[in-house]
């Protein structure tokens, strides 16, 4: 039995995400991603200026005259959401924790799939994967992937984003659009996002606080790390301090856009309390743009 305010959430993430879909993203999601191949369609005879490639020697042979092939874009995908649920993502600052942000916009990704009649799937990790749900079709699907994603509670304290992808090469049978759904407070997972890399469509979306980049002036805080457990006490009356913090957060993300570069893998990067739709609506279009669609 789902709880009533369980029920209440799901829903209104329904509402909202649908409505998004369908206003904001729609087209976009469709132009963005190409399927798995070409199909034959039919045959027909040739006309001028059609490709001599896509002649059928067979039946032109038999009906004494020139036919070609005619294909259609093979549009099912299969769509992984892989969803970094360490305890980090329960930070927020901006009327919105981390974890919220990420189910509604893994809810939009999963409706603007099954707009398309793509599969779905999902994987939820923290040090470890704790939650699989293979993929399939339909609303009542999504709405179980909605449903998974905000009553999952990790069991986990850290985060292995290594461990999630080692886990999803071995399971995944089949070329997948992959979302990498994290803050990516973790370390030493480039092997692994290689290989993810070589075997599938691999898109990067990074969840941030504002809080994570810049600390306001509010005197003596204590910090805690919510994965390790560890505290300290920091003086963000102190200029220096906080601009040291600055610093030390801008550097790392330095350091993470350029190791995304080298690798030639897509990033999208999202912030709490903010619109996501303009970050994926603009990612979308600047891939069809280079695909030349």
């Amino acid at each position: 039995m789902i709880p009533k305010d369980l029920l209440k959430k799901i829903r209104r993430i329904e509402i909202r995400t649908s409505h998004l879909v369908n206003d904001a993203l729609a087209g976009q999601y469709h132009s963005a991603f190409k399927g798995r191949g070409m199909e034959f369609q039919e045959v027909r005879q040739y006309q001028v200026g059609d490709d001599v490639r896509t002649i059928d020697w067979n039946v032109s042979a038999r009906y004494g005259e020139p036919f070609v092939k005619l294909f259609r874009e093979e549009r099912e995908l299969t769509v992984m959401l892989l969803v970094d649920m360490s305890r980090s993502q329960q930070f927020g600052t901006n009327e919105q924790l981390k974890r919220e942000l990420i189910a509604e916009l893994c809810a939009t990704l999963a409706f603007s799939a099954i707009k398309n009649n793509d599969k779905v799937g999902l994987m939820c990790f923290a040090n470890e994967v704790e939650k699989y749900v293979p993929a399939s079709k339909g609303t009542s699907h999504v709405l179980r992937v909605i449903r998974e994603l905000l009553a999952f509670q990790p069991a986990g304290t850290g985060t292995s984003i290594s461990a999630a992808l080692e886990h999803f090469n071995r399971v995944s049978r089949r070329r997948a659009v992959v979302f990498l759904v994290s803050d990516f407070q973790d370390r030493g997972y480039e092997n692994a996002l290689r290989i993810a890399k070589r075997r599938n469509d691999m898109i990067l979306i990074k969840v941030s606080d504002r809080r994570e980049l810049a600390l306001p002036r509010a005197g003596l805080v204590e910090l805690l790390d919510a994965e390790s457990g560890h505290t300290m006490i920091a003086d963000t009356a102190s200029p220096r301090w906080r601009s040291a913090y600055a610093r030390l957060a801008e550097d790392a993300a330095a350091e993470q856009d350029r190791l995304f570069r080298s690798m030639n893998v897509d990033c999208v990067r999202v912030q709490t309390g903010e619109s996501f739709v303009e970050p994926l609506v603009t990612f979308f279009r600047k891939r069809e743009l280079r695909m030349g669609r």
